[in-house]
């Protein structure tokens, strides 16, 4: 506030003096000048640190992550080339300059940098990769530069002999040079850094800086910076599997009563393809809702609304019209039924409850977490995908627009097998096909599923209607229930 006023009382005496006839030519250069050195100058230390850069003591270990420990195991081994230099250049292995963490976002990289840095002993600096862009050319580069002789510095002023500099969101400043054609201060500020890091390692006096980056893109980073001899280890800091997920829960939940009821293991197996972030929010959530209703434990049923929450959002207090709820149960209806017919114990829970842009929603889960997938696997997930419409389609003669997300992924399912020769066009290069050929393909191949699914859905109507009963009823209703009426059915 204080800043905005100067600036007014400085722009109108600066009027002031130019109407009076005064010579204002001198004055107005000077503040230009002032303004010009105040914005390259070195930034002044602010709490201890640069601007943009954190310097902190890491209180984070490695047993405090969990569902990473193949990445954890590779990060120790190239760690252990910093703690033990000496007997590393006995057997003449020269030190490492750079570690790469890689992988989605919310998997851990930034903890596996703070894991480090306690690991080794090491003075820890951490910064983000967009601050080092600017407009403005050579303030990158000599940030860059700053930011190695500050890790020098401090390393020497708390008496050790390491130091680990981390740069996070590494896309931004080492992307592949040339990418950014209209402006070259990219291009400058990355050559500053594979400067720095060639001369990583190369004085045997002075504190061992080791670079730690992470990025969720690493095929956008320039090959000159991932060279061996630059950043030498590239660690997959990947989404957790169900095991993982299950070491997460159990670090998170540490801190929580938990009911008696409570099966991290089930939900661990409910949350394929979450994050540790994902993971983490859960847990909190959970807690919430339990302080929302005054208990004292966190229950099961805390966790599942927590689940939701976090895929889908928050409830909305929109209410669909009579004849929406009943288009719309019908819709999640036909997913559920036929998901139950091709994988049996897989649905978790289905809601005609509106949470986010989703005016219902069947939550599925895996018996196990799969990375290969058979074409009668994809074509059972297509055919869940198209169930829904066709239920409406069945039950109510017309299919509606709440089905235009399910038909997108059918085709993303679709491209997925004609990529993977699974189609009647053999092996073939998807990106040679012409439009007419593949759109044939894709109408072939949806056709028959369509009408696969048309007739489990006819088999099943009488359940499907059931199915749809309870729902306008109660609003949701889980696996273990559905599956009970349609044994029920069956009988």
């Amino acid at each position: 506030m204080a800043k905005d006023i100067m600036i007014g009382v400085g722009i109108g005496l600066f009027f002031y003096l130019w109407v009076s006839g005064y010579n204002v030519l001198p004055i107005g250069l000077l503040v230009l000048l002032v303004v010009v050195f105040w914005r390259f100058m070195p930034r002044p230390m602010v709490g201890g640190s640069e601007k943009g850069i954190q310097i902190s003591g890491s209180t984070v270990d490695f047993e405090d992550i969990g569902g990473q420990n193949a990445a954890k195991k590779e990060l120790q081994e190239a760690l252990d080339f910093l703690l033990y230099s000496e007997r590393m250049r006995e057997l003449g292995i020269r030190p490492l300059k750079g570690i790469l963490l890689s992988g989605p976002p919310g998997t851990g990289k930034t903890l596996l940098a703070k894991a480090a840095a306690r690991y080794t002993d090491s003075v820890y600096l951490a910064v983000s990769g967009s601050e080092f862009v600017e407009m403005y050319a050579g303030v990158g580069a000599d940030r860059v530069r700053r930011l190695f002789k500050k890790a020098r510095e401090l390393a020497k002023k708390e008496k050790k002999d390491r130091a680990i500099i981390f740069i996070d969101e590494m896309d931004i400043l080492g992307a592949k040079r040339g990418s950014n054609v209209s402006h070259h201060e990219y291009d400058q500020t990355l050559n500053q850094l594979l400067v720095e890091m060639d001369g990583l390692g190369n004085s045997e006096q002075g504190p061992k800086i080791l670079m730690i980056a992470a990025t969720n893109r690493a095929e956008a980073l320039d090959p000159a910076l991932v060279r061996p001899g630059r950043f030498d280890r590239l660690v997959k800091v990947d989404l957790p599997d169900k095991e993982g997920r299950l070491a997460i829960l159990k670090i998170h939940t540490k801190n929580k009563p938990l009911a008696s009821c409570v099966d991290l293991e089930q939900i661990a197996q409910e949350t394929y393809n979450f994050s540790g972030a994902h993971l983490e929010s859960v847990t909190n959530e959970a807690a919430v809702f339990a302080l929302r209703d005054d208990a004292r434990e966190v229950n099961m049923f805390h966790f599942r609304e927590a689940v939701e929450k976090v895929l889908l959002g928050e409830k909305l207090d929109r209410k669909p019209t009579d004849e929406e709820l009943q288009r719309v149960a019908i819709h999640e209806g036909g997913h559920a039924l036929l998901a139950e017919f091709v994988r049996p114990q897989s649905v978790s829970q289905i809601s005609i409850r509106s949470r986010g842009n989703a005016l219902g929603y069947v939550r599925h889960y895996p018996k196990d977490d799969l990375y290969l997938y058979t074409q009668a696997m994809i074509e059972e997930q297509i055919m869940v995908a198209l169930a829904g419409a066709i239920a409406e389609e069945t039950i109510l003669g017309t299919r509606s627009t709440g089905a235009a997300g399910d038909y997108e992924q059918a085709l993303h399912m679709v491209e997925k097998m004609l990529a993977s020769g699974m189609s009647t066009l053999g092996v073939v290069d998807v990106a040679k096909l012409g439009a007419d050929q593949r759109q044939q393909v894709t109408g072939e191949i949806l056709a028959a599923l369509e009408e696969r699914t048309r007739q489990l859905i006819l088999d099943r109507k009488g359940i499907l209607e059931r199915v749809v009963q309870v729902l306008k009823t109660e609003e949701v209703l889980n696996g273990e229930r559905l599956r009970l009426l349609i044994e029920e059915e069956a009988a």
